[in-house]
Order: C-alpha cells, then sequence, then structure tokens
C-alpha cells in the first residue's frame, strides 16, 4: 500500500490528467505552488516575472516615488496636507474616464472621443438642470445615458459596420467637439449650482474624522474576511491557498494605504466625497473585469478575436458594451469637470485631457496592445499626470513645458511595454 502525499497541486494535476500513472511526477506549472510555498514563493514568482520582463506596476510605483521626492525636495508644500487633498480631487475627473479607456485597450483598440463627449455630457447637464429647470438628478441620469449612447454608436460602427475604432472616435471627437457648442448656445458657459449634486461632487467633504477612518477600517476588515473565507473555501475544494501570515502581511499593506490618506485628508478638511466614489468605481470595475464572464471575455478578445469567436463569445456584442462603458465613463468624468469649475463651457473636454486619459490608462500599466491591465491602472497612472502637473505648477513651470514632460513620460511608458512585451516573448511567456 502506497504512503506517497501529493501536494493539492499535484491532486489537481492528477485530477486534471487522470489517465497519468497514480505515482507520476505531474508537470504542474510552477505558479500554482506559489501559494503552498508561502512568502518565499512569492518572493521566487517575483523573481521569475522580473527575468521574463512582466513588471507588472512596479515602474510607476518607483517612479511616483520618486516624482514626490524631487517635488518634495524643490517645494516643502508638495506633500502638505491641503496639496495633496487638492491632487486626489482633481485627479479623479481624469481618472474616471481613463477607467472607461481601460476597457477600450484591453481590447487593443482607442477611443479618441472620450474627451468630447464628456464636453457634450457636461454641456446636456447644465442646459437641463440650469436652462430649462429640469430636476438635477434627471438632469445627471440623461447625461450619462448620453454618454453610454454616444459610446454605443462608436460601437456599432466599429463593430457591426467594420470601421476602425481610430476613424470612427475621431469622427466622433470632430462631431460631438461641435454638438457641445452648439448646446451650450453663443454665451458659451453656464454657470451650474455650486449646492446641486453636481456641484458637490468635488467640494463636498466628510468632515467629521470618523469618516475616513471608518471607511478604512471597513475596507481592511472586509479584505481580511474575504481572503480568510476564500481560504477556508480553497483548501475545503483541495486547491493551493494562501497562508494565513500572506493574508496578515496583505490586510496590514492595506492598512498602511488606507489609513495614510485617510490621515492626510482629516488633516485638512476631511475625506472627499469625489476620492470616495473614485474608489467605488475601481472596486466595482475591478470585480467586472477579473471576476465575471464579461470581463473575461474583454481580455480573450485583447489575446484574440478569432479565438474568441470561435470559443462562442459574442465578439460584436461585447464591442460595443465596451465601447458604450467609455462613453459612459466620459460621461461621468465631464460632471465631475463641471462640478471641478463649477460651470459648462466651451473648453469642457479640449486641450491636454485627451491626452491625460490615454496616459494615465497607459502610465498605470495598461498595455496598448490589448489583453493586459487593470482599472487600478487608472489610480496609478492619474496620479502620476497630475502629480507631475502640480509639481511643476508648484514651481512656477509654463504649461508648454508641462506638456513636454508628460509627453517624455508618456514614450518612456509605452517603450517599456514593448520592451516587457519582446522579453516576454523571448520567454515564452505573450
Amino acid at each position: 500500500m502506497s504512503t506517497e502525499h501529493h501536494t493539492p497541486a499535484e491532486e489537481v494535476a492528477q485530477l486534471a490528467n487522470p489517465s497519468a500513472p497514480a505515482d507520476a511526477i505531474p508537470a504542474v506549472d510552477p505558479r500554482l505552488l506559489v501559494r503552498e510555498q508561502g512568502l518565499s514563493g512569492y518572493l521566487s514568482e517575483f523573481g521569475r516575472k522580473m527575468k521574463a520582463g512582466d513588471l507588472g506596476s512596479v515602474p510607476v510605483v518607483i517612479g511616483l516615488i520618486v516624482i514626490c521626492g524631487i517635488f518634495q525636495g524643490l517645494n516643502a508644500n508638495f506633500l502638505s496636507p491641503e496639496n495633496l487633498t487638492n491632487i486626489a480631487i482633481t485627479m479623479v475627473a481624469t481618472g474616471m474616464m481613463a477607467v472607461g479607456i481601460i476597457f477600450v485597450l484591453l481590447l487593443g483598440e482607442i477611443d479618441l472621443s472620450v474627451g468630447s463627449v464628456s464636453g457634450v455630457s457636461g454641456a446636456l447637464f447644465a442646459v437641463l438642470a440650469v436652462t430649462h429647470g429640469v430636476n438635477q438628478w434627471v438632469s445627471i441620469l440623461a447625461a450619462v445615458a448620453a454618454g453610454a449612447l454616444i459610446g454605443a454608436i462608436h460601437g456599432f460602427f466599429f463593430a457591426r459596420i467594420g470601421a476602425p475604432a481610430f476613424a470612427v472616435t475621431l469622427s466622433g471627437l470632430l462631431f460631438w467637439s461641435g454638438a457641445m457648442l452648439q448646446i451650450l448656445g453663443s454665451n458659451g458657459t453656464i454657470n451650474i449650482d455650486p449646492d446641486g449634486p453636481v456641484g458637490q461632487l468635488t467640494t463636498y467633504f466628510f468632515t467629521d474624522v470618523a469618516a475616513g477612518y471608518g471607511l478604512a477600517a471597513v475596507a481592511v476588515i472586509g479584505y481580511f474576511l474575504a481572503s480568510y473565507f476564500d481560504n477556508r473555501r480553497r483548501q475545503a475544494a483541495g486547491v493551493p491557498s494562501r497562508p494565513v501570515s500572506e493574508i496578515a502581511l496583505r490586510t496590514g499593506l492595506l492598512a498602511l494605504f488606507t489609513f495614510g490618506p485617510a490621515a492626510v485628508f482629516n488633516q485638512y478638511k476631511g475625506l472627499p466625497l469625489a476620492v470616495v466614489l473614485f474608489v467605488l468605481v475601481l472596486v466595482g470595475t475591478d470585480f467586472v473585469l477579473r471576476r465575471t464572464s464579461f470581463g473575461r471575455s474583454i481580455f480573450a478578445l485583447g489575446g484574440s478575436v478569432e479565438a474568441s469567436r470561435r470559443a462562442g463569445i459574442n465578439v460584436t456584442g461585447i464591442r460595443i458594451a465596451v465601447f458604450a462603458i467609455a462613453g459612459t465613463f466620459a460621461a461621468v468624468g465631464g460632471l465631475f469637470w463641471a462640478s471641478k469649475i463649477a460651470a459648462a463651457n466651451q473648453s469642457a473636454g479640449a486641450g491636454d485631457l485627451l491626452m491625460n486619459v490615454i496616459a494615465a490608462a497607459v502610465i498605470g500599466g495598461t498595455s496598448l496592445f490589448g489583453g493586459r491591465g487593470r482599472t487600478w491602472n487608472a489610480l496609478l497612472g492619474v496620479m502620476v499626470i497630475t502629480s507631475i502637473q502640480y509639481g511643476l505648477a508648484l514651481q512656477g513651470i509654463a504649461t508648454p513645458i508641462q506638456y513636454m514632460i508628460t509627453g517624455a513620460v508618456l514614450l518612456a511608458t509605452v517603450v517599456i511595454d514593448s520592451v516587457t512585451r519582446k522579453t516576454q516573448k523571448t520567454a515564452g511567456r505573450a
């Protein structure tokens, strides 16, 4: 009677290949053993990824630390609670739009219309709520629905008609910019109610210190409980699971990144509503991408359209839905911009907004080539973009120089992405 024991990962491999002899050594993907090996396994996995060129978010995190260090050295006010709070609030509008762009980039496509869509949505809200006196909540729903419809129209021409997404959305950029000017009329600017729901998107703060710390505590406790019970389920199923020490370490890191910002916000005006909404969007969209069949279909399309079609994925429907999502978040971002300037005007959606949205997604780690990225990349990328802008502004650097520096950072990120893909192909991971 054999007394040989197998690890859960080996048992999974045996189940996957029942025809193999019971005493044979199964071919197990080393990544399945990571959880069994604990922290040492993750360190080995991290080293393997670095050698294979799978850098993940490491470059952008290091870059953000360097940026903060440089600007803090140049101006002691850069890391002040007031400046950090202003950065956090300002980045939300661009970040919301970057979330939508990430969905499109995961397909390996691009949407050049998000800036003008944000402008036309903000203008539509202002005209309905201010000019025509429509209920503000109804006006918000109309503006967001308009963004979704516009995105679906773009997706229809791309997915159903077969027109290139670049050409379709470039046409949309021009068309919806003109539509925004037409909606705003000859005046060109419509001031919104600063005490209304849109006006308070970027001006409302939860002033009670318990709000910030309470939300951080809920996030940390919720993460720990979710991880713990997920581990219990995995152990019961006999598949690799995280050791308790790793769960504790991850929970501690999350506590650092939640209670830290909460302490900073509480030193100024409190927890900004805009930041709370942005985090909720990131959590929700990340769940959709990683935990639903819809999200997995998006990644599959970004990897291979033909393989996805043969697997039974509704390619046309997914593509239209993704562009509708991009339009929806463009509209939401437009409302945040209207809140920031307390008005809808002709400059909305213009200037460097489109560049910053795409740059935020790409700098954060989303690949331009499709199939790789997470919505949390929007947070990292927009933090880099907005930190650079605020840091340069504190130094009195002219806007043209800000454009040049931001463009150089974007180019460096694209180069890193391209080199990473080549390295992964060489390592057999692409």
